[in-house]
């Protein structure tokens, strides 16, 4: 008679017949970068992540690197923004000059370098706009001079995320002629227009100066879309996928990973971190093992990588239970 349970019997065969694990070397952690001196600010709605100037950046890296977490995905908060989005692409903006300092003095961490307009465009949108429309081929050849400017900085990964048409193709076409053909895409291909981004717009001062981004990114409810949507960056030459956010979405990570030969990134993103957070505060859940549960589910789903607030907890948990 077959029993299940017998495999069940014990904390040693329970680790033995594990089918995933969650490994420290699968995470990677977003850190905020903000123009200005001295600056340290927490993000209020998403509690243990702070805003960084570049002169205290060290303090947040340094952690990083003993926890030993291998990459980090960069955004950045510039002091002025215009209708174009020309820090972004400034050969020394915030996330440009970061790049630089991070891959002189932490030489083995990898930078991801997110790719997008909303951080630096007066009317918070991915892309340009005119006559309350978000243009999108306009917008293409601003996205791959960020794309090369962060990359002529040092990214060893560029990320774009804001989910224009065809941006995966211009972007790989202007690194190519950079002379940065071994510089991988890690794109933001099935990214939904979701509620859960609340918390990260109040950190990288990002939220939308007017509607929204349902125009872009996509209907929550389209899956098969979604699948289109990695298909086609596949095609344009994206090395990697991401699928953000992770938890509410988790049939679509493991539709990518049944359907798709390529490396699939789950993206748990800063709503999901906060409401972790705040019921963990209140005594509701336990927070370690809600957290290392919820990164478990994404790598059974199929992710080879996630992105998410709570690498260095995890980190630090991960390695308690090797011991």
């Amino acid at each position: 008679m077959d029993r299940t349970r017998r495999l069940r019997k014990n904390a040693i065969i329970r680790k033995m017949v594990r089918e995933e694990h969650v490994r420290v070397d699968e995470l990677i952690y977003p850190i905020f970068v903000i123009e200005g001196e001295n600056i340290c600010e927490p993000v209020e709605s998403m509690p243990g992540i702070n805003q960084y100037s570049m002169d205290r950046i060290g303090e947040e890296l340094d952690r990083v690197v003993e926890a030993g977490i291998p990459a980090i995905l960069i955004f950045g908060i510039p002091a002025h923004k215009d209708e174009v989005g020309s820090g972004a692409y400034d050969d020394h903006g915030i996330v440009q000059e970061a790049i630089r300092y991070i891959k002189k003095e932490y030489r083995d961490l990898l930078v991801i370098a997110d790719v997008c307009l909303c951080e630096y465009t007066s009317h918070g949108h991915c892309g340009l706009v005119k006559d309350g429309e978000i243009l999108n081929d306009e917008t293409l050849p601003l996205l791959a001079k960020t794309a090369v400017s962060y990359g002529k900085a040092g990214a060893d990964i560029i990320a774009p995320s804001d989910m224009m048409d065809k941006r995966v193709e211009t972007i790989r076409n202007a690194l190519d002629q950079a002379g940065l053909i071994n510089t991988p895409i890690m794109s933001y291909s099935a990214k939904f227009a979701s509620a859960y981004y609340g918390p990260f717009r109040d950190a990288a001062h990002s939220a939308p100066g007017f509607g929204d981004r349902k125009t872009y990114q996509m209907d929550p409810a389209n899956g098969q879309e979604a699948l289109r949507e990695v298909e086609e960056d596949i095609l344009e030459g994206a090395d990697m996928i991401i699928a953000k956010p992770a938890m509410a979405y988790m049939d679509i990570i493991k539709e990518i990973s049944l359907n798709y030969n390529i490396p699939v990134v789950a993206y748990n993103v800063s709503g999901e971190y906060a409401m972790v957070k705040a019921a963990a505060a209140n005594g509701w859940i336990d927070e370690k093992k809600i957290v290392m549960e919820n990164l478990t589910g994404m790598k059974r789903a199929g992710a080879k990588m996630i992105i998410t607030y709570h690498a260095l907890d995890a980190a630090r948990w991960i390695r308690e239970e090797e011991l």
